[in-house]
């Protein structure tokens, strides 16, 4: 019988949450009223990984849908993500899993809906015609807010690259030591910098 506990970061807790109204949930008794609430441990769960890549897109989803949905649960499966770059470019795969968590969008292998409502297909899309890094639409008209992130502000400990080649070595100690540094980052961007302008940036489109 295996007895392995999840053991995660405490820090995971203390990150910014979003909640979000999903009608799809609310009709098919999912939730109470379709409220759902999600955390940044949910998206590690989902990604099998932390790393500024996914905080990064946590915070960029969660910006964008505080921008379009202001005083009021934003609506899961009621906006349209768009990504400036292919699905398979660089980290644009990995950061479009994480906002899809919340957000509810698909792409054309999604839920096809219930009698022409709840659709989520066809939310998700590539490539597409804009400047940003990311582009997030209501459907309802309510408008759109391009959104990026610059992670890339928030540096990690200049002695990690060290610990992360005796990492791959198999040192124990330095594994440690490596997987420390590497979720301080994590931290310092997720409770330091979530509503920094200069690392996460929307602009109204």
């Amino acid at each position: 019988m295996n007895t392995a506990t999840e053991q995660l970061p405490g820090f995971y807790a203390q990150a910014p949450r979003i909640r979000v109204h999903d009608p799809l949930a609310a009709f098919l008794g999912a939730a109470v009223g379709g409220v759902l609430d999600y955390g940044y441990d949910d998206a590690v769960r989902l990604a099998g990984h932390s790393c500024p890549t996914v905080a990064g897109a946590w915070l960029m989803a969660r910006a964008a849908l505080a921008a379009l949905y202001p005083g009021t649960l934003p609506e899961r499966g009621g906006v349209v993500v768009e990504f400036s770059d292919a699905a398979d470019h660089g980290v644009t795969g990995v950061i479009a899993r994480v906002v899809a968590l919340p957000t509810g969008v698909a792409g054309e292998e999604g839920f096809k809906g219930i009698a022409g409502r709840f659709t989520r297909s066809g939310l998700l899309r590539f490539a597409a015609p804009i400047r940003s890094e990311m582009r997030v639409t209501r459907s309802d008209g309510g408008g759109a807010v391009d959104v990026a992130s610059q992670i890339g502000r928030v540096p990690g400990d200049p002695l990690m690259r060290g610990a992360m080649i005796g990492a791959l070595d198999g040192d124990a100690d330095s594994l440690a030591a490596f997987g420390a540094m590497w979720q301080e980052r994590v931290r310092r961007l997720l409770l330091e910098h979530a509503d920094d302008p200069e690392v996460i940036i929307v602009r109204p489109v």
